[in-house]
């Protein structure tokens, strides 16, 4: 019995209860008319989870208050925040989820419109409050500021070592990789586009190389063991900073190459460098920047050097190709949960900033479908390893790189994502870069 300073909460009726999972499952009902018709992804409230099982995936509303959340008020984010909270659970193949959930067209609700805005509000009102996400991007200052990069660089990226260990290679590439069939492993595909930046910097032992935005240093690694260079990487981020250099003493690499926590924009008194490469950190700089990145990437070059700027693009010029549904650079899931303050521009614009600067473009490689496979291979790796990374960062986390990922695998396949490399040239005092009749990077 309850001691008398202590109220116990009413219960529920249970007529309400009754009444409420009848309108949710009559909202579930409709919503489902705006499903692909073929069969592939069915919606189910949790209650009738046990009994229910005619697709290959299928999506889990966690009860009537969590389907509430989902539906209302309406907002492009809702379902990818819904399931960072676990207001849904994705059963299945996680591809075929997203695939379908983009697929969705309202405009088969037409009829039912006015009945699914009653029940929804009906639901809406009697519904708790979400739970709230622990792990949200809240970043001051001024965008793009020194100290306002760094804060959304290490949001990123200090998630954790071993985390990023379970599903990447062996060497921590985070970036694209290169595949000569789609069956390649991603531990030959990710050393296989460190080769071909290698050796369109036409790299030489002895010379001097800067990886910009380094990450784990696996191009500083890479580069200082195969080809006997001289190399120095810059990151944002200590825990990169902290294993690389770590990684880099295991490889008996001391003296030949380093790791610094150092800014873009402080890079005077580095070089110059005969090599300079950028492989998936221009997209934290944002377009007002631009100038300031690839000025800064000029003057680290000596004239006549090389530099490969390798990163993700959009394909939207003012109209899309289609819509997305997880954006950059608005602030909206990606800039909340994954990449803050991040900021795509197209190849074309970046070339153009890039001739601005004073580069030279010596050729352009498009590598959007092996974004799509690296993906493939990186969801695949989290999900087989899904109980030591909820050990490690939580569920919240967890389903964040899982959601993203699959979903930009998606943006990689149907062409509104992009990512190249643009190999550039310093001019020297002779005018142009001396090029030969071929290019010297075959593969």
């Amino acid at each position: 019995m309850a001691s008398s300073d202590t109220i116990e909460p009413a219960p529920v009726p249970v007529r309400r209860r009754k009444a409420r999972l009848a309108a949710a499952r009559a909202v579930v009902a409709i919503l489902g008319q705006a499903l692909p018709s073929d069969g592939q992804l069915e919606l189910v409230l949790a209650e009738d989870a046990p009994v229910l099982r005619t697709a290959l995936v299928r999506v889990v509303v966690n009860g009537p208050d969590a389907l509430a959340r989902l539906v209302w008020p309406p907002s492009p984010d809702a379902f990818g925040e819904a399931y960072l909270r676990g207001d849904i659970d994705i059963e299945g193949d996680i591809w075929t989820a997203i695939a379908a959930g983009r697929s969705l067209d309202l405009r088969r609700l037409t009829r039912s419109l006015p009945r699914l805005a009653r029940l929804t509000l009906q639901l809406r009102s009697g519904a708790g409050p979400a739970p709230t996400l622990r792990r949200r991007a809240r970043l001051d200052g001024r965008r793009h500021s020194r100290a306002r990069d760094m804060a959304a660089v290490r949001f990123h990226y200090d998630v954790g070592n071993e985390f990023y260990a379970l599903w990447l290679d062996e060497r921590l590439a985070y970036s694209c990789a290169y595949f000569e069939t789609p069956e390649t492993t991603l531990d030959a595909a990710q050393e296989a586009k460190l080769d071909l930046i290698c050796r369109k910097l036409r790299l030489q032992p002895g010379m001097r190389l800067l990886d910009i935005g380094c990450g784990w240093g696996s191009l500083v690694a890479f580069a200082a063991e195969r080809y006997g260079v001289d190399a120095s990487g810059v990151t944002l981020s200590q825990a990169q900073a902290n294993w690389a250099g770590e990684d880099l003493r295991r490889r008996g690499l001391d003296g030949r190459a380093r790791i610094l926590v150092r800014d873009y924009r402080d890079l005077d008194g580095l070089g110059p460098f005969d090599a300079v490469a950028s492989v998936g950190m221009f997209e934290h700089v944002g377009r007002e920047h631009l100038a300031d990145y690839f000025g800064a990437a000029l003057r680290s070059l000596r004239p006549g050097g090389l530099f490969v700027n390798h990163g993700i693009a959009t394909t939207e010029t003012g109209g899309a190709l289609r819509p997305r549904w997880l954006r950059f650079g608005d602030g909206g899931f990606v800039g909340r949960y994954v990449f803050p303050d991040g900021e795509l521009v197209t190849v074309e614009e970046a070339i153009a900033v890039a001739r601005r600067a004073g580069f030279e473009l010596l050729g352009v490689q498009r590598l959007r479908p092996h974004y799509a496979l690296t993906l493939k291979a990186w969801v695949g790796r989290l999900e087989a390893n899904a109980d030591r990374a909820r050990e490690l960062v939580g569920e919240e986390v967890f389903r964040t790189w899982r959601l993203y990922m699959a979903a930009a695998r998606t943006g990689f396949e149907d062409g509104s994502l992009d990512v190249a490399q643009l190999l550039l040239a310093r001019p020297d005092h002779r005018g142009p870069a001396q090029l030969p009749l071929r290019p010297w990077w075959p593969g």
